[in-house]
């Protein structure tokens, strides 16, 4: 249960993955759509 280890949060954070155990945070629909519109008008 240390940096070796595949499916542990420890793994993988060293390892730079991401899965069940460490999930990435999803951003909100609303917040997503106004940089969109942002990146649009630039």
């Amino acid at each position: 249960m240390g940096k070796g280890d595949i499916k542990s949060k420890k793994g993988k954070i060293s390892r730079g993955t991401f899965g069940a155990s460490r999930p990435k945070k999803k951003q909100n629909k609303e917040s997503r759509k106004e940089k969109l519109e942002l990146k649009d008008t630039e």
